[in-house]
């Protein structure tokens, strides 16, 4: 559910993109790269927390529609096509594939569904890798250019940040809408929402394409950002990367992915200094992260802000009896 005031949820998460686009002018290249690389991921986790935090379905398939949408802008800009229309059409693309995806989800639950999204990244993978007449295969698709007038890299992090802050909006709505209430109908308790006269199938298709094709619209920056794409960054460990945004973050929150996709991405680079031992830490962090809050970061923020402001009153005169 949307945790606290709307209002305010929204104005923090654009907020916090202004902050970003403001601290990239005191960055150097490579923080410029690591801030747009947040904001990419970020589209992705709010689409796959819409699919799992929102509508309660697991996916492990978010990396495949991320896959799809890189290859169908690789492909299509040296050929002609503008930025905006590969954007689009990657997102309708993996929207239709989303709803392909989201049948397994109407007959299997819970990790069943996770096992079937699963083998459907599995599947996607080998294509990618072994269709080398139309992804390149191991070799992929290199010099992919950057719009213009966003060639450079600052340029860049303004064009995703631009397009974050469109699907920030878009979200807030959508949750605000009646689709929104559907989909926590759903996730909380499916019969008691087809009791109410919720169309569970359709609804559920609907989770599973719109995660999707936030999905695609993710892939469709990441490969002008990185200005290579190959079938390795779209294996199961980004599924898992974005899982874990979602998770750390506060599955269910407005603001989860935004605080997830900052974790997977900066701290991974804060513990370099640990050299061959760094990702052995990041995991230890993470897992310690879980233990602590799990319903996420927000979660843990949103209770110490109500401890603060509940000031741990003295016990009342009745002793505490209602």
């Amino acid at each position: 559910m949307m945790r606290g005031r709307p209002g305010a949820l929204l104005a923090t998460a654009l907020a916090g993109i202004l902050a970003v686009g403001l601290l990239s002018f005191v960055l150097e290249p490579y923080g410029v790269y690591l801030l747009s690389l947040w904001a990419v991921y970020t589209v992705a986790a709010i689409g796959l927390n819409l699919t799992l935090g929102y509508a309660g379905q697991i996916s492990l398939a978010q990396a495949t529609f991320v896959g799809v949408g890189a290859y169908a802008t690789a492909l299509l800009m040296p050929h002609g096509w503008p930025f905006g229309a590969t954007l689009a059409l990657a997102g309708g693309l993996c929207f239709g594939l989303g709803l392909l995806f989201g049948f397994p989800a109407l007959r299997v639950q819970g990790h069943y569904l996770a096992f079937v999204t699963l083998a459907l990244t599995t599947l996607a993978f080998l294509v990618m890798r072994n269709e080398a007449w139309l992804t390149g295969g191991v070799q992929g698709i290199a010099h992919i250019a950057r719009p213009v007038p966003f060639t450079s890299g600052r340029a860049f992090l303004m064009l995703c940040l631009l397009v974050l802050t469109l699907v920030t909006v878009a979200t807030w709505w959508l949750l605000r809408s009646p689709w929104g209430r559907a989909f926590i109908a759903l996730r909380e308790n499916p019969i008691r929402a087809a009791s109410l006269g919720v169309d569970v199938r359709g609804y559920t298709l609907l989770s599973f394409a719109i995660g999707a094709a936030l999905g695609g619209v993710c892939g469709s920056l990441y490969a002008p950002l990185v200005q290579y794409v190959e079938p390795s960054p779209f294996a199961l460990a980004l599924s898992l990367s974005l899982l874990l945004m979602v998770v750390v973050g506060g599955s269910g929150s407005f603001l989860g992915p935004y605080v997830g996709a900052l974790v997977a991405v900066l701290l991974p680079e804060w513990l370099r200094f640990m050299q061959d031992y760094y990702l052995v830490v990041y995991a230890m962090v993470v897992m310690l992260l879980l233990a602590v809050c799990p319903d996420g970061l927000v979660g843990l923020a949103g209770r110490m802000l109500d401890r603060q402001r509940r000031g741990h009153p003295a016990e009342p005169a009745d002793g505490g009896k209602a």
